[in-house]
Formats: C-alpha cells, structure tokens, sequence
C-alpha cells in the first residue's frame, strides 16, 4: 500500500507544534520553522497567516485528538469508572511521554506561553478544559450510580482535583524528571474514590 506524501502544509505544521511545545511558543520564530520543516517560508505564509495561526490551527488539531481518544474511553459501557479514569491518565501520560513538552501537558505548555491577547486560542483550551471537567463529572456520577465509588463524594470538586492532580503530576513529570508520577498517583487517587 502507497503511503501519501505529506504535504508541505503539514510538515510546516508538525514542526511547528514541535518547536512550540518543546522550545517555547514565544522564542520559536519563523524563521526556526523554515529551517526545522525544511518548508519555504512563502510556501508556510501560503498556507497561515502567521505564527499565531499557525497556534490556532495546532491547538485545534490537539483539542481534536485527545477529545477523540478521551470519548472513546468514556463511551466503553464494559469498563468500570476506576478503568476509566485509569486509562484516561495513560492516554494523558503516553502523549506527553513521547514528547518533552515544556510544561509536561501541551496545552498547559502552550497556555502558559500565549499573550493574553490571543483570546480566541485561550477560550479554546478553556473550553477544552470544561469539557473534560464536565465528562469527568459525568464518569464520577455513573460510578455512584453504579455503586463503584463512594456515593458522599461531591462530584464536582471530585471532578476538578482530579484533573487538577492529572495536569500536575504531567507537569511534575517533566519538571522533576519524574516519568512515572502519574502512574504512581492513581493508585492513591482510586483508593480515595472507593
């Protein structure tokens, strides 16, 4: 089978997503975009506007991919909410492992980095947070129901330590050159959900 060539679009677009996340949004220019992707620089103003389309597309295409993986966890009705979760941090965990994003997660990495002026890829990454807040909440609701956790347990600030405890330990991960905290951490995260 013939594998399609990849576009200039795209390589322009994936070494960019690779400087931004591991060397930083704001010291990565275009010019270390030209020389990373090997792109023509009148080939990647043909096809973004600028450095900070660039971001905007690179954000929505990490939004899309780990949405996609996330409901496809959420949506196996055979797993218990603890395999859930458990599997929603190797998802988080693996993504991040293969890369040395700045801030061990990408959109933190990137959250971090924007200026406050680039309001339309801040709400985006919010919304993406809200969202998995909320299909968090979601799993947490299903497991008392199911009687799986602990029915006391507030599923709203549940939900956000949670995530809050995910998004660290990735951070932790890469600023203590610690791979392996997130898996370290769900151990006690499951035993304080039964």
């Amino acid at each position: 089978m013939k594998t399609r060539k990849r576009s200039n679009r795209d390589i322009a677009l994936q070494s960019a997503a690779t400087l931004f996340l591991t060397q930083g949004f704001q010291v990565t220019s275009m010019d270390d975009i030209v020389a990373h992707s090997g792109v023509s620089k009148t080939n990647i103003y043909y096809h973004f506007n600028s450095k900070d389309d660039l971001l905007r597309v690179i954000v929505d295409q990490l939004i899309s991919h780990y949405e996609q993986r996330i409901q496809h966890v959420l949506s196996n009705s055979g797993a218990s909410v603890l395999d859930k979760l458990e599997r929603l941090c190797i998802i988080l965990h693996e993504n991040a492992g293969e890369h040395d994003y700045l801030g061990g997660c990408p959109f933190l990495t990137l959250y971090t980095q924007i200026a406050p002026e680039a309001s339309e890829v801040r709400a985006s990454i919010k919304r993406f947070f809200e969202r998995q807040l909320h299909a968090i909440e979601g799993l947490l609701a299903d497991g008392i129901a199911r009687q799986e956790i602990r029915a006391e347990l507030p599923v709203q600030s549940t939900a956000a330590l949670l995530l809050s405890s995910i998004e660290g330990a990735l951070f932790l991960a890469q600023a203590a050159d610690k791979p392996f905290v997130l898996q370290e951490i769900f151990p006690a995260l499951a035993t304080m959900l039964k």
